[in-house]
């Protein structure tokens, strides 16, 4: 296994400028915003056993969605592999969400796409999925990013990664503050990805997190148990 690494990370300046040190300290989470739910991601390797393992986690506990995330494949194998976890997703009223393949996530009728930077834009993922379809943006930890995708018309930003992670490189480090301006500037949601376990949840949900991304914590083991403590530690605050 990966050593956790930020090695090669990248800390853009962001146009904006840097946040006041301060506004984290003054944050408070508006209570008319939904509390934070659960947005698991999934390993690069969903065959086998895996559906078992999704219905064995959809049923343990609250989660709101399911991002279908598998790489080196082509998109019939793809599909093949998709379409139980979708039907699982289905059978629980979790979002089934599609990372990456704006085409994928049409050829399934998906709930939605999740895009990284070079993945294609937030107009082209709605004029192909239609207006009911959630596109979420990584904007890693750039406000200007973020700012981009919502005025392009994302219905979720993400930021990360907050905490070390082997589940992918990460070459940008976001601050939970970055949580706190978005949360208290702007209405899309707002997600925190990288390295998130029940133990390090508190402060992003604190700092205005919408939903935690969470992929390692959940299937590096009992995926249940995983869940049944996100839960606790969601509704701990």
């Amino acid at each position: 296994m990966r050593a956790p690494s930020y090695i090669g990370q990248v800390n853009d300046v962001d146009p904006l400028g840097p946040l006041d040190p301060d506004f984290a300290a003054r944050f408070v989470r508006d209570l008319r915003r939904p509390p934070c739910q659960l947005y698991l991601v999934s390993p690069l390797e969903v065959g086998g056993a895996f559906p078992d393992r999704l219905a064995r986690a959809l049923d343990a506990g609250p989660v709101a969605a399911f991002q279908f995330r598998v790489k080196g494949v082509d998109q019939h194998a793809a599909a093949k592999l998709a379409e139980p976890l979708q039907a699982i997703c289905a059978a629980s009223d979790v979002a089934f969400i599609v990372n990456d393949s704006i085409s994928l996530a049409k050829r399934l009728g998906a709930d939605g796409v999740h895009l990284g930077q070079d993945d294609g834009d937030p107009h082209e993922a709605r004029q192909a999925l239609g207006l009911s379809a959630q596109i979420g943006v990584t904007c890693h930890d750039s406000r200007h990013l973020a700012m981009e995708a919502g005025e392009a018309g994302a219905d979720y930003v993400a930021f990360g990664a907050f905490y070390p992670t082997t589940t992918k490189e990460a070459k940008h480090r976001a601050e939970p503050v970055l949580l706190s301006w978005w949360a208290a500037l702007f209405e899309p949601p707002c997600v925190a990805i990288g390295g998130i376990t029940p133990d390090n949840a508190a402060p992003l949900v604190a700092a205005g997190a919408d939903f935690l991304a969470v992929s390692g914590a959940i299937w590096s083991g009992d995926e249940a148990a995983a869940v049944k403590a996100f839960a606790r530690a969601l509704t701990s605050g």
